[in-house]
């Protein structure tokens, strides 16, 4: 994604244009999904961006917020009180989306995720290479988590239904991909 000269950290050699994919999860029995697509950015993130603190800079920079550092749950789990992003910064893991006849993606340095409330994840191997995740959340949502069967989805239907779409990418902006994928902005 090295389109301008005064991006900072920009390496015409090493950073690539990111692949966006899109992927739909229906209700797996205790995990509710989303009919809204998860957005899967492979190499969203430049060189420089790959650092925990420009990572979350980049995130609240495009209005994501309630940023961390850690990796992610061995157990599937999902969020009704807010959408979440997560940029792997260091390593990678195979992460499974949706449960347990759902996808399995490696998620490495540089890709970004965009995780709709509701859509089960968990870490499905150990983490490689150092495996770090930055998270974070739209404006007045959070990450509170759920449990695969903690929630009934009926319940976790009416929370998600609640909760307003983000107005901006957290990798690109208010012109970025999710913001078209999702009708919001």
């Amino acid at each position: 994604m090295c389109d301008m000269d005064s991006i900072l950290g920009c390496d015409k050699e090493t950073d690539l244009e990111p692949q966006v994919e899109k992927l739909t999860l229906e209700r797996e029995g205790d995990i509710p999904n989303s009919a809204l697509p998860l957005m899967l950015y492979r190499q969203a993130l430049l060189s420089a961006q790959q650092d925990p603190l420009a990572c979350q800079t980049l995130f609240r920079g495009n209005g994501w917020g309630g940023n961390w550092v850690n990796g992610v749950f061995d157990y599937w789990h999902y969020h009704v009180t807010g959408h979440e992003v997560l940029g792997c910064v260091a390593g990678e893991a195979d992460i499974g989306f949706g449960g347990d006849h759902g996808a399995a993606v490696t998620f490495s340095a540089g890709d970004v995720v965009v995780i709709p409330a509701g859509v089960g994840h968990k870490r499905l191997s150990a983490g490689r290479g150092g495996f770090t995740v930055i998270g974070g959340y739209p404006p007045g949502q959070s990450g509170a988590i759920v449990s695969a069967g903690g929630m009934s989805v009926s319940e976790a239907a009416q929370r998600i239904a609640t909760l307003a779409l983000p107005d901006s990418d957290p990798a690109f902006g208010a012109d970025g991909p999710l913001v078209a994928a999702w009708g919001a902005g």
